[in-house]
């Protein structure tokens, strides 16, 4: 039985950290693009739209954890009528997300504008950019529910099929639009919009079993009240957990540029070990919600101390990893003397960030499968206020050595409280 636990967590942790790997690949096909192009506004327009964009739709990532939740939840408790409704309103909720995107496109435009102050020819590059990526945005947050709900599913080799296809095709009409057909930054972004629309298309055709006939009765304000909730509790867990990452980044700007750059690099080191704690999160998800529609108690226990199991493992590998070549990845990342050698006397934090770390990245996507958005939302919320910016205020004099203590502070926080509720709520 154990083996063969383990090969189903394999079969769904693999395609899902192959997958998760070609997404920065492709930004390095964006950037090398982009980088090319005479003009410096070029890439510094691109830069801050796709940073727009990019908040907007991690933003909207509810849409694929709770997606996830409700997939291995109705796979567990054979309910197809029930998935279907689900899916349905998943389907029309990102629907509407991505109307509200198009019509505030322009003052959210006007506000990153007006917080960078960029020059004239880079506000323009990044208008032009926007308005061309957010046609996409259908696609885009469809393919949020479709692929959430396709894990769920465990078809996590399709998902890879999809992702990997899809970023493949984004990189190749990349150079087909900006050199074949010199279509300049609008180029880079249609390649993008294409590649959302094939992904969406490829999804779509793989559900259309289950997505079946829309009823209208699935969307009275009782029948989709569960959704909105789910969804808004975690928009507030997202919104404050970007709110820590973000004053990372604006602490350091206070210590000087040679800090903000440091914190670049090293943040870098925590989008490395997210790409594989994701894929074990994503086995959690899909398993336990399995479990958790079967309403099997021992069951739901069983897998997260397997996923647990996985998740230490591979933080285990990330941080002997950083610590054996952490020097070189940070020589990798930058040429700056400055901020190399500043950046290695961080390193330590770096080397324990995926042992602390992995606790809330694994719990995270247990609460997910268990579809407990508001334990999660708690527990965010908490962290954030005792466990990062408290110990940011204690630690002012520490500089970004204290910025980074808060930031660990925060993980652990996470990690003890929902690991503390799950103890409690479903330890025998």
């Amino acid at each position: 039985m154990n083996q063969q636990a383990h090969r189903k967590i394999a079969a769904i942790v693999f395609p899902m950290l192959l997958a998760n790997i070609s997404q920065p690949l492709l930004g390095l096909v964006d950037t090398y693009v982009v980088g090319h192009m005479p003009q410096v506004s070029a890439m510094a327009g691109v830069a801050l739209g796709a940073m727009l964009i990019t908040q907007l739709y991690w933003l909207a990532g509810t849409l694929r954890m709770s997606a996830t939740g409700y997939s291995a939840q109705t796979l567990g408790s054979h309910q197809p009528d029930r998935a279907r409704q689900l899916l349905w309103q998943l389907i029309a909720l990102a629907l509407i997300v991505a109307a509200l995107i198009g019509a505030l496109q322009r003052p959210l435009c006007e506000a990153v504008l007006w917080y960078a102050q960029p020059d004239q020819t880079t506000a323009s590059v990044m208008q032009d950019y926007v308005a061309v990526r957010v046609l996409g945005a259908p696609a885009a947050l469809l393919n949020l529910v479709l692929i959430g709900w396709l894990i769920g599913r465990q078809r996590s080799r399709f998902v890879m099929l999809v992702q990997v296809i899809g970023n493949g095709v984004n990189a190749g009409l990349n150079l087909v639009f900006v050199y074949g057909l010199n279509l300049g930054i609008e180029g880079v972004a249609l390649a993008t919009v294409c590649a959302e629309y094939l992904m969406c298309v490829m999804a779509l055709l793989a559900l259309r079993a289950q997505i079946g006939r829309c009823l209208p009765v699935w969307f009275s304000w009782q029948a989709i009240k569960q959704v909105l909730q789910i969804n808004s509790a975690m928009l507030i867990r997202n919104l404050a957990l970007q709110a820590c990452l973000a004053w990372v980044t604006m602490q350091g700007a206070q210590l000087g540029d040679v800090t903000v750059a440091v914190n670049s690099v090293l943040l870098q080191f925590l989008a490395l070990t997210a790409l594989g704690l994701d894929a074990v999160a994503y086995a959690a998800e899909a398993l336990v919600g399995q479990a958790a529609g079967q309403q099997d108690r021992r069951r739901i226990q069983s897998w997260v101390r397997k996923t647990l199991l996985w998740s230490l493992l591979l933080a285990c590998v990330y941080s002997l990893i950083f610590y054996l070549a952490g020097e070189w990845i940070i020589r990798a990342l930058t040429d700056l003397p400055a901020v190399r050698a500043m950046a290695v006397s961080y390193l330590p934090y770096a080397i324990m960030l995926p042992l602390v770390a992995h606790w809330c990245f694994l719990l995270d996507g247990v609460y997910i499968g268990l579809g407990q958005a508001a334990i999660m939302r708690n527990s965010m919320l908490l962290s954030a206020l005792a466990g990062f910016f408290l110990p940011l205020y204690l630690l002012q004099g520490a500089g970004n050595h204290g910025v980074w203590l808060a930031l660990l502070s925060l993980f652990v926080w996470r990690g003890v409280t929902l690991g503390g509720h799950f103890w409690k709520r479903w330890a025998d």
